[in-house]
């Protein structure tokens, strides 16, 4: 709190407090000047408490120490403000009491305790309450940093090795003075742009993400030449729709690394995409490789790539917002991935 919030603070309260003794006193200069006079004993103790007793004591789990100091704080104010009451204001110093008082009795010093135990702990509690709300921010923007940060590392999860390999293909294309090369190039800088420059954000267009893959598998196609044979079929209304960036195309890039890769002849990769009521379907699936033993390929598959996509979707949306399943079926790894968009 600033000292504007403390100023602000003490001010209603005393202003709170003045009027209310007023009216039970049916005097209100009276209230006034007690109050100037207790106030400030309020506010010691108050402060006294929270920047020092506290932190020194109860912080160190020395508890002992703090209830002994605390409670000699709140007595000698006690008896400070009798002095000051019946010397500044009048002999009579508890007029509310059971019968005139003008010496210090127990029943005053255990009447004035508990009033200053109360002030203490109302301020106290405020103050408490106030930093665990300040940590509470504090800790949920450490959060929330640490997961942006967490979700940029997973968005550049794509594989070095397929732009080398591209690269490597452009060349060849070059060599060979091939007219696909123009088209290949403008579909490698298409694809680098937006990795680099549109997936910062937590979502994106996915009209954007579906661009993106197809100019992947336009890239993988030019890789495998006749070897590859890529389906991928658009149902449902993709436009107003969003995804998490390069999330649908960690999958195909799996399924390249995995699925192509490991197989000799011709390779068959299915891509469905569908939008139903609000929900985008994905569905892919790879061959494994025969010589791979089922239960080790499948285990093997699930790797890096697709525990990183894992973690990207329980980071980035709520657990009835998606659901995944990764299963094989007639020598086929195939992933279903049912989001919210």
């Amino acid at each position: 709190m600033s000292l504007k919030h403390h100023l602000l603070f003490w001010a209603t309260y005393f202003t709170l407090n003045t009027l209310r003794w007023g009216s039970y006193f049916d005097d209100y200069l009276y209230s006034l000047i007690t109050n100037l006079i207790g106030f400030p004993i309020h506010m010691i103790l108050c402060y006294l408490n929270i920047y020092v007793l506290m932190p020194r004591f109860v912080f160190r789990k020395k508890y002992l120490k703090y209830i002994l100091f605390i409670l000699i704080a709140i007595l000698l104010m006690v008896v400070a403000k009798f002095n000051l009451t019946y010397y500044l204001v009048s002999q009579n110093v508890w007029p509310e009491g059971p019968e005139p008082t003008s010496n210090l009795t127990l029943n005053y010093v255990v009447e004035m305790f508990f009033g200053e135990l109360y002030v203490v702990t109302f301020v106290t509690a405020i103050k408490i309450t106030l930093d665990f709300l300040k940590e509470h921010q504090r800790v949920a923007n450490l959060e929330k940093a640490q997961l942006e940060t967490e979700l940029l590392f997973l968005k550049t999860q794509i594989s070095p090795h397929f732009f080398f390999n591209t690269l490597n293909n452009i060349y060849s294309l070059a060599v060979e003075q091939s007219k696909k090369t123009p088209k290949i190039i403008l579909k490698l800088s298409e694809l680098m742009r937006y990795l680099l420059y549109e997936t910062k954000g937590r979502r994106q267009s996915l009209e954007n993400e579906i661009l993106c893959i197809q100019n992947y598998l336009e890239l993988e196609k030019v890789r495998h030449n006749e070897d590859l044979e890529v389906n991928m079929s658009i149902s449902g209304d993709i436009q107003d729709k969003e995804i998490a960036p390069i999330l649908l195309l960690s999958f195909i890039e799996n399924a390249f690394k995995h699925g192509v890769k490991k197989n000799i002849g011709n390779i068959k990769i299915d891509i469905d995409l569908s939008i139903r009521k609000g929900f985008l379907f994905f569905t892919i699936s790879n061959p494994m490789p025969k010589i791979t033993i089922h239960d080790n390929y499948l285990n093997k598959s699930s790797g890096i790539g697709l525990e990183n996509v894992k973690k990207r979707l329980a980071l980035g949306y709520k657990e009835h917002e998606y659901k995944l399943r990764i299963h094989t079926d007639n020598n086929k790894f195939i992933v279903r991935l049912r989001i919210k968009v």
